[in-house]
C-alpha cells in the first residue's frame, strides 16, 4: 500500500491528474471497503490537486448523504431536488458551475465556495454516488477536470463498488 501520493506542484493541471490516476488506482486496488477507498481518493485529490473541498455523497434513503470528504464541515443530507449535487443526480451528467452564486438553488455549505464541479458515479446503470469538488475561485473547473474526474468516477463505479 502506498504511504504517500507524489505530485509535483509545478506540473500543469492535466499533468497532475495524469500523475495522480495511477497512484489512486494502485492505492485502491485490493482494498474491498468502499468508504476506505473513497476516503483515500478524496485525500489524494485534495492534496494532489490542491482542492478547497472534495467529497462524495452516496445515494441512500431517497437523498444524497455525505460520505468521505476533505475540507471544511459539509452539508450532511441533500435532497435530489436541491443544489448542484441534486441537479447532477437528476441530470445524470457532470455539471461545471463557474459561479455558484448564479446557480439557482445552490446550497451554500461554505460561504467560501465560488465554483464547483459535480460528477455522477454510475454502478449498473444507476447514479449511486456523486463526487463534489468546490473551489474558492470563480471558473476554476474546466474540461480537463471533467475528463479526469469522470475517469476516476468510472474507476470507482466499475472497479470499487461491489
Amino acid at each position: 500500500m502506498a504511504e504517500s501520493i507524489l505530485v509535483d506542484s509545478a506540473l500543469s493541471k492535466e499533468e497532475k491528474y495524469k500523475a495522480l490516476l495511477p497512484q489512486i488506482k494502485a492505492l485502491t486496488t485490493g482494498e474491498s471497503d468502499l468508504i476506505a477507498n473513497l476516503a483515500n481518493i478524496t485525500s489524494a485529490l485534495k492534496y494532489g490537486m490542491d482542492f478547497f473541498w472534495i467529497g462524495f455523497y452516496m445515494v441512500k434513503d431517497n437523498q444524497l448523504i455525505l460520505s468521505a470528504f476533505q475540507g471544511t464541515v459539509a452539508c450532511t443530507r441533500i435532497a435530489f431536488d436541491k443544489g448542484v449535487c441534486g441537479a447532477c443526480y437528476r441530470a445524470q451528467k457532470t455539471l461545471i458551475v463557474a459561479d455558484v452564486e448564479a446557480f439557482e438553488g445552490h446550497i451554500a455549505c461554505s460561504s467560501l465556495s465560488r465554483s464547483e464541479i459535480v460528477v455522477p458515479i454510475f454502478h449498473e446503470g444507476k447514479v449511486v454516488i456523486v463526487l463534489d469538488v468546490d473551489s474558492t475561485q470563480l471558473s476554476d473547473y474546466d474540461e480537463v477536470d471533467k475528463k479526469y474526474l469522470e475517469e476516476i468516477a468510472d474507476w470507482i463505479g466499475t472497479k470499487l463498488i461491489n
